[in-house]
């Protein structure tokens, strides 16, 4: 597929990858009057726009610059100028400007009005078309042309076909290695790489955990709210937090595991171990915990101890809890020393499962690692090491949580590409 244009051997700019990052910043450069082409090796640009929020497109945080840098993992100094220069609120107001309806959800959360993600990416893509980009799909960047350190074009593989296009700038905006079947397979790492850049060290983000545990095929399915999920590293906590998570065949997921995941990696990497601990009852001190099961017990003389623990928790969890607690599930309730009544609790609020590993890319919403921020002007996000190289997007060694903060980098760096492209890089 290509744009109803004409496509031509030159342009000013080359744009790979026509992702959030990619046709943003196609889009913004055309306006300003460049001649631009993107390059979009998958059959449609946006695919991984398409399934981004399980289909509804978490596309920004309703949230301050300063909130969102809290969020950010890795680049939070790098990231500032981009997020200055195009903020969440910004983001909102360009959806807006296009036709988009948005709304605000629990936690900031933005999404189209529509509940369609869809509707997003095809924004985009009409964004870029009308402000005169050229869009040429099927195209896969074999490599950039460099003279003197400087762009002087790219390779493009169409359809098996080699054919060579002069530009003067090129910026790569490819995405990372999540959701491989979008189109995101590592490609602008091996470019960068090529052109004598540093990849830092690239594993899964925002991934589901497995667990080693004896109760998966029990607790499979399991989905807990309102619950605490802490991360051991070592022994010692790292991250705390609340909300949402379920169990999963191999271990768990849900939007608590995946803020924790980042550092839960990067730990299994580096050969530590690692564990989770659920607090099953966050609202509850051990001593008012105590006084509910010795209200249960009171208010049922018979109650058996799987009766009791059946009131507190989830069927499910339930043989597993009376296990972890060193109980039997057919003793009497009111039978309990208080030193098992507190072995109880501590299962209840101190639950541990070991993890043994982290799910693939193809299950990560983002990927961490990249080019080096250190060899990239965050000003103009224009490469250090050739002039005319410009980067947005995952492919940078930036990542943050999830909540619409990982989309929204990739628009504040496109954005600041984009600029830095239109006022000639400001090149250092």
């Amino acid at each position: 597929m290509k744009s109803m244009r004409t496509i031509r051997s030159g342009y000013d700019v080359a744009v790979i990858g026509g992702g959030a990052a990619g046709l943003l910043a196609a889009g913004r450069v055309a306006e300003k009057g460049f001649s631009v082409i993107l390059f979009e090796k998958m059959e449609k640009p946006g695919r991984k726009i398409r399934i981004t929020g399980k289909g509804r497109c978490n596309l920004t945080n309703h949230c301050s610059v300063e909130e969102l840098l809290e969020k950010v993992r890795s680049g939070k100094d790098f990231i500032r100028p981009s997020l200055q220069a195009f903020t969440p609120q910004d983001t909102q107001l360009f959806f807006e400007s296009l036709g988009i309806p948005l709304t605000v959800e629990r936690g900031g959360r933005v999404f189209p009005q529509s509940g369609r993600a869809w509707d997003i990416a095809e924004a985009l893509e009409d964004y870029a078309l009308s402000s005169g980009v050229d869009l040429l799909t099927h195209a896969e960047v074999s490599r950039l042309i460099i003279t003197d350190k400087h762009i002087a074009g790219v390779e493009v593989s169409v359809h098996r076909k080699k054919t060579v296009f002069d530009c003067k700038e090129v910026l790569i905006a490819t995405g990372g290695m999540s959701y491989p079947s979008t189109g995101s397979t590592g490609d602008g790492y091996r470019l960068a790489y090529e052109c004598g850049h540093h990849i830092e060290s690239v594993r899964p983000s925002l991934v589901p955990l497995e667990l080693h545990s004896r109760y998966l095929r029990t607790l499979n399915g399991l989905q807990l709210k309102n619950i605490t999920l802490t991360l051991r590293i070592g022994g010692d906590v790292r991250q705390q937090e609340f909300g949402e998570m379920e169990f999963t065949p191999f271990g768990i997921g849900g939007a608590i595991v995946l803020r924790i995941s980042r550092q839960a990696v990067d730990a299994l990497i580096e050969g530590a171990q690692v564990e989770t601990e659920l607090d099953l009852k966050p609202a509850l001190s051990p001593q008012k915990l105590l006084s509910r099961i010795e209200r249960e017990i009171l208010a049922a003389e018979t109650l058996t101890i799987e009766q009791l623990v059946r009131k507190l928790v989830p069927a499910k969890l339930v043989a597993p809890i009376i296990r972890e607690s060193g109980l039997k599930p057919y003793d009497e309730a009111k039978e309990l020393s208080l030193t098992h009544r507190e072995q109880l609790i501590r299962t209840l609020k101190q639950m541990r499962f070991r993890v043994s590993d982290y799910r693939p890319f193809s299950e990560a919403i983002v990927t961490a690692g990249g080019v080096s921020l250190s060899e990239v002007n965050p000003e103009t996000m224009e490469s250090r090491q050739i002039r005319g190289l410009y980067f947005a997007g995952e492919v940078l060694d930036i990542d943050a949580d999830t909540g619409g903060y990982n989309l929204q980098l990739a628009f504040s760096t496109a954005w600041q590409a984009a600029q830095g492209i239109t006022d000639g890089g400001k090149k250092q």
